[in-house]
């Protein structure tokens, strides 16, 4: 028996065990290594409706998605249609200061949770772009890295345009069909032919499958089965033209998303080697793919609700090494000064303050949509962790860090994955 055989034999027995231990409706997996796949799937599709989860289901992978519409970008790089280092307005006219690069690795700077809905047409794209002209510059192109969902809409553009065709269907010439992802759904439309993945909040169906069209190429809409993202992870180790987008393009601050972010790629720098991947959530959809490199190894993991990340964890070390998880370190010391504030995007409010005793607080509130979208208020306790990174004390939050100065001492901005900034005037006592 190989190592993979004992993998997948390892899988089918615990992943039922692992989907009701984590309250998850239902889950898919595929793991490779060389030519081989194993594959196991367990719980149901939908609590409403009892259909069981198969490893032929379709699930949502939300901004996996990213990596695919980076590959796009990087076909037409490859033939020659598009310059990493050019301006974006070289494809899309009158568009702001930014390069296809920067783009890629999220470092615009713009505002970049920007989710309007612009219709089902296939000018949807177009018009969505048209919007970003009166979004915020948080930060100068270049200059640091804050994830961008608008940034990878831009990206979808600029591939319609270069290709003559909408995002969808160069999605599916150029990726879904010569890799043979036959179960690859672009739309709803197209996922429903399929035995497909319901998402839920909490252990009830969400009644909202897809969101807006125009967010497609961030992740939004895709849908598959787990094999058929390994058969696009695969592609990624077997085609030498692709490398160049496990390079790091940006180091990413200590809030465990990894080391550096490549085009497209999250990497993370580990003793065994690289590792690199992606996450995504949709509404109650989780989606992990990670690929190992050194060891021709991948493993895709899709989930449509409950605690997910105890189960994907536990599978993902089964399998690949892992990040360290963070721990709080005794000796360091809080500097609340720097830290107290408030902090702002068009997604959320945050505030960081100091009680009596020396303690900091983080509250968290979210705004438009995604409070709409179902996000909560939480508030949590900061303990020291490294330098400008804390720690939350609640479960299920992951490090935050301080970066930059307003001129008095201050951090201006605080970095979850996503860059908020300073409010003027409304620092906490």
């Amino acid at each position: 028996m190989t190592e993979l055989d004992e993998i997948g034999a390892w899988l089918r027995d615990r992943l039922p065990e692992l989907s009701a231990e984590n309250g998850v409706p239902g889950v898919a997996v595929a793991i490779s290594a060389g030519g081989e796949t194993v594959e196991a799937a367990a719980g149901v599709l939908s609590t409403a409706t009892g259909v069981e989860a198969t490893v032929d289901s379709v699930f949502q992978i939300g901004s996996v998605t990213k990596v695919l519409t980076a590959t796009l970008v990087m076909q037409l790089v490859g033939e020659g249609q598009v310059d990493l280092d050019a301006q974006v307005r070289t494809y899309l006219p009158g568009f702001r200061e930014a390069t296809v690069r920067q783009l890629l690795c999220h470092t615009s700077g713009f505002e970049g949770d920007v989710f309007t809905d612009t219709g089902k047409g296939d000018d949807c794209l177009e018009k969505y772009v048209d919007l970003l002209a009166d979004v915020p510059q948080v930060f100068e192109p270049g200059e640091m890295f804050s994830y961008n969902n608008a940034g990878y809409c831009v990206l979808g553009r600029i591939v319609e345009v270069v290709r003559g065709k909408p995002f969808d269907a160069c999605m599916r010439d150029h990726l879904f069909t010569p890799l043979g992802m036959t179960q690859a759904a672009n739309d709803p439309y197209e996922a429903i032919i399929h035995r497909a993945a319901v998402g839920h909040l909490g252990r009830t169906p969400s009644r909202l499958w897809a969101m807006a069209r125009s967010n497609a190429p961030a992740g939004s809409m895709l849908a598959m089965t787990p094999r058929d993202l390994l058969a696009f992870a695969r592609m990624h180790l077997a085609d030498g033209t692709f490398k160049n987008m496990r390079q790091p393009q940006v180091v990413l601050p200590d809030i465990g998303w990894g080391t550096a972010w490549g085009l497209g790629w999250a990497l993370y720098d580990l003793p065994g080697g690289l590792v690199f991947g992606h996450d995504g959530n949709t509404i109650g959809q989780s989606a992990v793919l990670r690929v190992d490199p050194g060891r021709d190894l991948a493993v895709a993991i899709f989930t449509n609700g409950g605690n997910r990340k105890p189960l994907m964890k536990e599978i993902i070390d089964r399998v690949l090494e892992s990040p360290e998880e963070p721990v709080p370190d005794p000796a360091a010391r809080l500097n609340a000064r720097r830290c107290a504030g408030t902090y702002l995007s068009s997604t959320n409010e945050t505030t960081v303050s100091e009680d009596g005793q020396g303690r900091l607080w983080l509250d968290y509130v979210p705004l438009g949509i995604t409070a709409e979208l179902g996000d909560e208020p939480y508030q949590t306790e900061l303990v020291a962790w490294r330098g400008d990174a804390l720690l939350p004390v609640e479960p299920g939050h992951g490090p935050v860090a301080f970066l930059g100065d307003d001129g008095t001492g201050r951090a201006r901005y605080l970095h979850t994955g996503r860059v908020d900034v300073r409010s003027a005037g409304r620092i906490p006592a």
